[in-house]
């Protein structure tokens, strides 16, 4: 079983997918049902790595077959404690994502769960590739879904929305795949293999000179899809304009690829780059969190004012990233989780108020507990949780970061402590305005209170907040040691390439040496590194 589940997390959603293409008829009910239970399937599936899992083992559950074998190009899969929990929380949102479309969804039903089903298979491919060319295919692939689901069933603006969205996406690709080539050469030049596995890759002692501009590269692709200020213009029309359940897959899972691409790509790869570029960046995710706390402040629609606050969040996130250290980079991916949930459920609720009134603008609401108070249980919940209130999630991945932050930089975690009073401000003041004061439009006094469907939707995630809010080791135990692990490998990679570069810097001083003799202990110090490194 160990061997097959990762292939199985994958394949299953596109043999579903696959399955309900043969349908003839939109016989809607059945086609829901069928794609809910594949989901479901999928998710319970995924339960057997959180219950296998060997914290202190590295990557588990790998397959590695040969795939195209004259260009080194396998089918590597596997995971450690960095992208357990993401594939965890693919399978999860997936299905209540599905569960959530049930009513939403009146047309094309087929293709829209088709569509699901595809993207899941696409997103679960990102986070368990070991392979980088395997890892860019899904890193694409799962972009031709999202642009249908977008394109097709979005609101009034969902053309220019997924032309812009593809756009931004698709510019930092183009150069992530020119740095994955260099890699891939450079890799035959050291070893005389062709290998696009990203095992051996992080073997490679490459050169600062190079590191600096491969990281680039990459960081350019992982930043706009996090996406990081001022990569961020995309996100707000893409999440206004996509079914609740885009905006639910696209805030849950998709910015966490851009964030897990810093951790699994650009740390390990490119250390000492990605140390000198840690100022930079730490000043970009203040500005983010900052920035996305306070233009969300000033948004009069509910769903825009979420989607702003995911840039704010995620900003925390890539501060604790930047932290370089245990308690951040812990703190970090334990909030790429906590905000998949939290921020997650608010766009399922969004979804489930705007199909009673038709509308997600906060003035037209107003005094709506009194009238649904199940729902407004639910928000109230989510939006403490969002904001980190002690006991909830958001309270142990932000406390974390912040320590994180204090370690690295006092001033960084000062400033990045703003954002959770700015985050305090508006989530609280759009709960006054939406659930309390008096009942401004007469259409609220009638509104439906959560049926059985959708309290089965938010009930998990409630459940989970006060989960990882009351016992977060549950979770950092397993996060943890791969952190460890990836810590001690960077710290000991930095330090045997920073050898070989004041190497390389002292015997040019020597101006009698010739060239070739440079090269030489130059490319005898690295490959000694490569050795040390194995």
């Amino acid at each position: 079983m160990s061997e097959y589940i990762l292939t199985l997390l994958v394949f299953v959603p596109i043999a579903g997918a696959l399955l309900l293409l043969l349908v003839n008829k939109e016989k809607g009910g059945l086609i829901k049902s069928f794609a809910f239970v594949i989901a479901l399937i999928n998710f319970i599936l995924s339960l057997y790595l959180y219950f296998n899992f060997v914290p202190e083992n590295g990557f588990q559950f790998e397959v590695n077959q040969s795939w195209v074998q004259s260009l080194g190009i396998n089918y590597h899969l596997g995971i450690d404690g960095i992208s357990l929990f993401l594939v965890l929380l693919t399978t999860f949102l997936s299905s209540l994502a599905i569960l959530s479309s049930w009513s939403a969804i009146q047309e094309k039903v087929k293709g829209y769960m088709v569509t699901m089903l595809f993207l899941e298979a696409g997103m679960i491919g990102v986070f368990v590739s070991l392979d980088l060319f395997l890892f860019y295919v899904f890193w694409e692939g799962m972009l031709i879904p999202m642009y249908f689901l977008i394109g097709i069933w979005g609101g009034p603006r969902k053309i220019y929305a997924t032309i812009k969205f593809i756009l931004f996406t698709m510019l930092g690709s183009i150069f992530m795949l020119v740095a994955i080539l260099v890699l891939y050469f450079m890799n035959y030049n050291y070893t005389g293999e062709y290998s696009f596995d990203l095992l051996k890759i992080l073997q490679l002692p490459i050169p600062f000179g190079a590191q600096f501009w491969l990281f680039l590269a990459f960081a350019l692709a992982f930043a706009i899809k996090v996406p990081m200020f001022p990569f961020h213009t995309w996100l707000p029309d893409a999440h206004v304009e996509a079914p609740t359940a885009g905006s639910v897959l696209l805030a849950g899972v998709l910015l966490k690829m851009g964030t897990y691409g810093f951790l699994r790509f650009c740390l390990p790869l490119f250390p000492n780059a990605f140390m000198n570029f840690v100022p930079l960046f730490s000043i970009l995710a203040i500005i983010g969190i900052i920035y996305g706390a306070l233009v969300s402040t000033m948004q009069k629609d509910i769903k825009s004012l979420v989607a702003f606050s995911s840039v704010s969040h995620l900003g925390f996130v890539m501060l604790g990233l930047f932290a370089l250290n245990m308690q951040g980079i812990s703190g970090g991916i334990l909030q790429m989780i906590n905000h998949g949930i939290s921020t997650g459920a608010l766009f399922l609720i969004v979804g489930m108020i705007y199909e009673r009134r038709h509308t997600r603008l906060i003035e037209e609401y107003g005094g709506i507990a009194r009238v649904v108070p199940v729902f407004a249980t639910f928000l109230i919940i989510v939006t403490l949780s969002s904001i980190g209130l002690p006991g909830t999630n958001g309270f142990v991945g932000e406390f974390l970061i912040l320590l994180g932050a204090f370690k690295s930089k006092t001033v960084y975690a000062v400033l990045g402590a703003v954002g959770i009073i700015l985050a305090a401000v508006y989530m609280l003041w759009m709960i006054q305005r939406v659930l309390f004061q008096e009942i401004k439009k007469e259409e609220n006094k009638n509104l439906l209170d959560l049926n059985l469907r959708e309290k089965i939707t938010l009930i998990p995630i409630v459940l989970l907040i006060f989960w990882i809010g009351i016992y977060p080791q549950s979770f950092l135990s397993k996060i943890e040691p791969a952190v460890k692990n990836m810590l001690e490998y960077v710290n000991y990679k930095s330090e045997q390439m920073s050898s070989c570069e004041k190497k390389f810097d002292e015997i040019c001083e020597a101006k009698d040496e010739p060239a070739g003799y440079v090269k030489f202990e130059l490319r005898r110090c690295t490959e000694e590194s490569v050795l040390n490194l194995r």
